[in-house]
């Protein structure tokens, strides 16, 4: 038997079967029970099957232990300080309908095709084996980067529990390493260490033990939220502390608001780690979209009394950017107690989201693995505690060598473009999943639709981040919206839908998935360069691996090592279609 390696011919017939053209596109957008099909097929890899144990109360708590965890008390400080002020209030309600409105395209999906994995198996059905892969790597990178940051930060929040200094006591200084990696944490690796035994060990056992993390954690919030509004004065809503500022509910005006959004959206970055668990959902119809808009709901509430109970403390201008809420009580008589009791309800918060991140990370790999684009090793699922065992002992050992030596601000300035870009591709793929079905409709409007959009989208971002203020510029901006409106309107109209979801969909379809669009791509063009760099780096590196092993390795080309008869087949019926279409 030839094998693929060895034919020249093979290999340009599978780049051709890779390549994401229109109608091979379509032939992705299957219905429910082929997406079952494949999906069972893959699945199969793992071995055994993950245990079906959750309810909606265990994913609601998995949403809010993921979301609420070390952001909230520093990106609130940095956003009221210097983007947005009092309305930092305002700034958290934007950024929580941004997220509610991606959390609609993931539930639709996850209720669909309730497998472990997430954006990847999303993704994977609809556009195709390499643009999955390249946001499945991207996402898994961040969620690693991200989880070393908030270890690190677990260490910087137990010592103000304790009142020590941090340099002096939990970290080792290195003077041989570099500035930025000298700082040894071995809190933050036992800590990540920890987790990851208790993510193997099962995932009921590790929603019982974030239920009690997150009751805490709750709990401390509610006393912060309660100090702020008995302790605070409404007239640091109106009032800058110092009089050369600007004052007034809007010192930095709307920009400013819309720019404070951008920044607090990394505290709700966590709930989609809950739908890479819908294959361990007991009754995905009705506890998913429960789960994951309900924590999502809940902790946009949560999130913007804080916020108003932080500005009600401190006039915005004098809030300490780096530790809003426990500055406010360090150096007040009789109340620095209070900054050691929100030290300790942010140390319970970061074990929250680290674990839920942790089993999050670990499901991406397995799905991943399941693929093949990934050594099928990180796919296995263990027997007796039914986890991704594998996937999670690899992650949690990149992670804790991560925290052990990279300072936090380096690995914060190295998160969140990778999510963002995933949940602009599952917006765009939950449109074309809808309007688009195997050799009923053609695929280019809905394509054509989702390019002029986007296009439309990042003009409006470059406008408002790069344009001078003026006239002309609000000129500009409203063509732009004009244009997405009628660009929107016209697709709504003139394109019908090809197939509605049989349980549960994301409603007002196309608006709500398009609002995702333009507001993800508007939350990426806040981003700094170093985001960018990142993102291009680590996306080459991606298209490296799966050109030299996951091309060769993956299900899709797999058949003992041939190319399989079903992508030569999908390659013959892709040049038929094209054929037909140019002759008509």
């Amino acid at each position: 038997m030839e094998t693929y390696g060895s034919s020249f011919t093979n290999v340009k017939s599978y780049l051709r079967a890779l390549s994401d053209t229109p109608h091979r596109l379509a032939r992705r957008a299957c219905s429910v029970s082929t997406t079952f099909e494949e999906t069972s097929r893959v699945r199969a890899r793992s071995g055994g099957d993950m245990k079906r144990s959750l309810r909606w109360y265990d994913l609601v708590g998995f949403g809010v232990g993921g979301m609420v965890g070390a952001g909230v008390f520093v990106t609130s400080g940095r956003a009221s300080n210097m983007c947005a002020g009092p309305a930092v209030v305002l700034s958290y309600a934007i950024a929580g309908f941004c997220a509610l409105l991606s959390a609609f395209c993931y539930t639709e999906f996850a209720v669909d095709m309730p497998v472990a994995g997430g954006a990847f198996s999303y993704i994977r059905i609809t556009f195709g084996e390499f643009l999955a892969f390249l946001t499945g790597a991207n996402l898994i990178i961040d969620y690693v980067l991200s989880n070393a940051a908030v270890a690190r930060s677990f260490t910087g929040y137990l010592c103000t529990a304790l009142g020590i200094s941090t340099e002096s006591r939990l970290r080792i200084i290195v003077n041989g390493l570099p500035k930025g990696f000298n700082e040894i944490d071995i809190v933050a690796v036992l800590v990540v260490l920890a987790l990851t035994v208790i993510i193997c060990y099962s995932t009921r056992e590790s929603s019982l033990l974030n239920m009690v993390l997150t009751v805490l954690h709750l709990v401390f919030i509610v006393f912060v939220i309660v100090i702020g509004f008995t302790r605070g004065e409404t007239k640091n809503f109106r009032e800058a502390g110092y009089e050369n500022h600007a004052s007034g509910f809007f010192p930095f005006g709307a920009s400013g608001v819309f720019n404070g959004a951008a920044m607090v959206y990394l505290s709700y970055i966590g709930y989609d780690a809950v739908s890479t668990m819908a294959e361990e959902v007991r009754n995905p119809v009705k506890d998913i979209p429960a789960g994951v808009s309900g924590s999502v709901i809940l902790v946009t509430v949560l999130y913007c009394l804080m916020a108003a109970s932080m500005s009600m403390l401190l006039p915005y201008d004098m809030i300490d950017p780096d530790a809003p809420f426990s500055g406010a009580f360090m150096e007040s008589d009789g109340w620095r107690w209070v900054s050691n009791v929100i030290g300790v309800g942010a140390s319970f918060g970061i074990l929250t989201s680290l674990l839920v991140a942790m089993l999050g990370q670990a499901r991406y790999m397995c799905v991943i693995g399941r693929s093949s684009v990934v050594p099928a090793w990180f796919a296995k699922v263990h027997p007796k505690t039914s986890t991704p065992v594998n996937a999670s002992v690899f992650l949690g050992i990149c992670t804790a060598a991560i925290a052990l030596f990279t300072d936090l601000q380096i690995l914060l300035n190295l998160v969140s473009i990778g999510t963002l870009f995933v949940f602009y591709m599952v917006a765009n793929a939950v449109i074309y999943k809808r309007y688009v079905s195997i050799g009923v409709t053609n695929p280019w409007p809905t394509l054509s639709f989702l390019f002029c959009f986007s296009l439309t989208s990042i003009l409006f971002t470059l406008l408002w981040q790069f344009a001078p203020p003026g006239k002309p510029k609000a000129f500009m901006l409203g063509a732009c919206t004009a244009i997405a409106i009628a660009v929107l309107q016209l697709f709504h109209y003139m394109v019908p839908q090809a197939q509605k979801p049989e349980f549960w969909g994301v409603p007002l379809m196309p608006w709500i998935p398009s609002m995702s669009i333009f507001l993800n791509i508007f939350l990426l063009g806040s981003l700094d360069r170093p985001s960018y760099v990142r993102f291009g780096f680590f996306s080459a590196l991606a298209v490296l691996v799966y050109v030299l092993y996951s091309v060769h390795a993956s299900f899709d080309a797999e058949e003992d090592g041939t190319l399989s008869q079903k992508s030569i087949e999908l390659v013959k019926e892709s040049i038929e279609v094209q054929d037909h279409t140019l002759r008509v």
